[in-house]
C-alpha cells in the first residue's frame, strides 16, 4: 500500500481512547480515519459498508466482543485487515483473536509509533505483533507436546 491511504475504522468501548487514537493518527497523512463505533456489531456493520483497510479492534465491547466481531468481518467478503489493539495479553486472548483471523496484535501499552507502524504493516497485507505478544506466542507454542 505504499503511498497509497490507509483508511481505518476504529473499534473501541472507550470514548477517549477512541478520541485519543483520532488525535494520535491525525497527524499521518497517508491514514484517515473513515468511521469510529463502540461495540462489535457496530464494528461489524461498518466494516461491511465501508470495507476500510484496517480495523483497530478492541476484544472488550458490548453487543458483540472484538474476537467474534473479527471473526464476522474476517468471513465476510470484505478485504478488510483486523489489527487487534487490547489491554489483555493472556495467551488464550490473544490465541483466540489471532485464530478468529486478526492479522495483527498490539498492547494498549504500546507506544503511539508503534501503532502507527502496526496500521501500516497490517494494510500491507503482513501480520504485526507487538514484542511482549510474540513472546507470548511463542510461550504458547512450545508449552505443548515436545514434538521430539
Amino acid at each position: 500500500m505504499t503511498g497509497e491511504t490507509i483508511h481505518v475504522i476504529l473499534a473501541d468501548d472507550h470514548d477517549i481512547l477512541r478520541e485519543g487514537l483520532c488525535a494520535l493518527l491525525m497527524h499521518e497523512p497517508e491514514i484517515k480515519i473513515v468511521a469510529e463505533v463502540s461495540n462489535g456489531r457496530e464494528a461489524v456493520t461498518m466494516a461491511l459498508r465501508l470495507e476500510p483497510d484496517v480495523i483497530i479492534m478492541d476484544i472488550g465491547m458490548p453487543d458483540l466482543n472484538g474476537i467474534d466481531a473479527t471473526r464476522k468481518i474476517v468471513s465476510s467478503p470484505c478485504k478488510s485487515k483486523v489489527l487487534c489493539l487490547s489491554m489483555h495479553d493472556e495467551s488464550a486472548m490473544v490465541h483466540a483473536m489471532l485464530e478468529a483471523g486478526a492479522s495483527g496484535f498490539l498492547l494498549k501499552t504500546s507506544a503511539g509509533k508503534e501503532l502507527v507502524e502496526a496500521v501500516r504493516v497490517v494494510a500491507d497485507g503482513q501480520t504485526y505483533l507487538s514484542p511482549s505478544i510474540t513472546r507470548v506466542m511463542i510461550d504458547l507454542h512450545f508449552s505443548g507436546p515436545n514434538p521430539i
